[in-house]
């Protein structure tokens, strides 16, 4: 790897819970006029923690941030319920390829947070139907006198796919862009997918112009879709958190 990639902090889902300087990039770009998007692969034990530490770290710079995330908007009741310490996030229906622990238990600390921080909002911003249309849609509604952070599946921080099939469609990140908006992007990446139980994982920035970004992107993302390999990252994300078995080399 080069040396602008920078070890990042161990993450278990049981440790607590810090973020490194070396996600400064990430967490200049949380601010009033920005939609911050976070990929992730669903169900991933570090995810939640990750996430959480960005709300974290914003709601200490700003008080006020508003949270989208991927859970289909018919839960706002259930979710503001939660929020308010009358419901817990076991009442709240998310779709099963999302939900695991981990996710309830960031929606509990959500609620912990908002008893401390009146202002931090938490939207479900996801539909049944036209899933990326509609979530740039409420997530454009967002008000942007406030850092807005999003937590989605890795597929929709693409900002830009060159798609070889009619049915493609753009993604939030990239809908949300051709409208205008700034956004920032930061999919995290699992590689290995497995580590053996006593490794744990570590976390590494991978900013978008390293060289390293473009083979992890079109090995782990695009490959997922029919689209071409890109020639640049930079024009479609804007960095990459790596998690990486204790140990190993990427």
């Amino acid at each position: 790897m080069s040396k602008t990639l920078t070890l990042g902090f161990a993450l278990m889902f049981s440790g607590a819970t810090c973020l490194s300087n070396d996600f400064a990039d990430i967490e200049h770009n949380i601010k009033p006029g920005n939609i911050v998007i976070i990929g992730e692969t669903h169900q991933q034990p570090e995810s939640p923690r990750f996430f959480k530490g960005l709300v974290e770290a914003t709601i200490a710079k700003y008080q006020c941030v508003s949270i989208g995330l991927e859970i289909e908007r018919d839960q706002q009741a259930i979710i503001d319920d939660v929020m308010a310490g009358k419901e817990p996030a076991s009442k709240i229906k998310i779709p099963f390829p999302i939900d695991h622990a981990g996710m309830r238990w960031m929606i509990e600390q959500f609620a912990e947070l908002k008893r401390q921080t009146p202002c931090l909002r938490v939207e479900a911003i996801d539909a049944d139907q036209d899933r990326d249309e509609n979530m740039a849609n409420r997530l454009a509604d967002f008000p942007a006198d406030k850092p807005i952070l999003v937590l989605l599946g890795g597929l929709h921080t693409l900002k830009k796919v060159n798609w070889t099939v009619r049915s493609g469609k753009p993604a939030v990140a990239e809908i949300l862009a051709n409208r205008g908006f700034s956004v920032k992007t930061y999919p995290q990446r699992w590689l290995p997918e497995k580590c053996t139980s006593d490794q744990g994982r570590i976390s590494l920035f991978v900013s978008a112009s390293d060289p390293e970004a473009l083979p992890i992107l079109n090995q782990t993302l695009m490959s997922l879709i029919n689209a071409k390999k890109h020639r640049a990252a930079t024009d479609v994300i804007d960095g990459l958190v790596l998690w990486k078995c204790k140990g190993e080399k990427v």
